[in-house]
């Protein structure tokens, strides 16, 4: 018999992944209008803090890198993604944001701040950062190596 914890965390998961189709949905409508997707849009967001690997971005993101890479491809081959050499590792090439991506990401900055700003009205200060608090705690709890 599961607990009343453990039955609970299992509804903050659904409700996590529910969540997570609404967003990627909202991002979908966000990045239609300068030609990308929610996927493209979060790896461009990415790498404009600057050049990584596929694997790094899928890493970081919490990503199958095979996605990634996927997504990688069809923004190489749209003009919004270069390849740099990488010195750490020859056969994992750096990406990076070109200008055409840095203009679409400076457009999709100003819709999605009106964005959250409108849905961000209907969760108290209080409520938002205590769900950024645990959903951190949560991710960092199920990033740890456990015995089933």
């Amino acid at each position: 018999m599961r607990s009343l914890r453990a039955e609970t965390f299992t509804r903050v998961i659904d409700a996590v992944f529910a969540c997570n189709g609404g967003f990627l949905a909202a991002g979908d409508a966000l990045t239609e209008p300068v030609g990308l997707t929610a996927a493209q849009w979060q790896v461009l967001g990415f790498l404009e803090d600057g050049p990584a690997t596929a694997a790094e971005v899928a890493r970081r993101r919490g990503l199958r890198r095979q996605s990634v890479q996927e997504t990688v491809n069809r923004l190489l081959r749209n003009g919004m993604l270069d390849r740099l050499p990488n010195p750490a590792d020859a056969r994992a090439p750096l990406l990076s944001v070109t200008r055409r991506a840095k203009e679409a990401l400076r457009e999709l900055g100003t819709a999605q701040v009106e964005w959250a700003e409108d849905v961000a009205q209907s969760v108290s200060q209080e409520d938002l950062e205590t769900t950024l608090r645990t959903l951190r705690r949560l991710r960092e709890t199920a990033a740890q190596p456990r015995l089933l």
